[in-house]
């Protein structure tokens, strides 16, 4: 009923989008990180989800677990976290735990390309 970091970042660290074109779902994932010692912290991740109430949930509550984690924290969410999370998801709508967990993995994915490249 109310997600949470909805929106977009501007110079984003990273960026994911995913999509299932069987449901039509689409997911957009915007991280900022700011590296802490030698780790590299979430410090902030907003979200843009075209889908129904569950993709938009599995957004919201993918970005609240991730944020704050370093990568590596962030990247073992899984599907099955978001959906415990969320108190669980009727059996046809795992799919979209499993995109916001994809979503994020992209967004981590791509800062880490980013950074490879400078």
């Amino acid at each position: 009923m109310h997600p949470h970091n909805q929106g977009t970042i501007k110079n984003p660290s990273g960026e994911g989008i995913v999509g299932n074109p069987t449901c039509g779902d689409v997911m957009r994932i915007y991280i900022k990180v700011k590296k802490k010692k030698k780790e590299e912290v979430i410090e902030n991740i907003k979200f843009e989800t075209l889908g129904c109430a569950s993709a938009i949930a599995t957004s919201s509550m993918v970005t609240d677990l991730a944020k704050g984690r370093t990568l590596d924290e962030a990247l073992k969410i899984s599907r099955d976290d978001v959906a415990e999370a969320l108190e669980g998801l009727p059996p046809i709508k795992m799919h979209c735990s499993n995109l916001a967990s994809e979503a994020l993995t992209a967004a981590i994915e791509n800062y880490r390309e980013k950074e490879k490249g400078e």
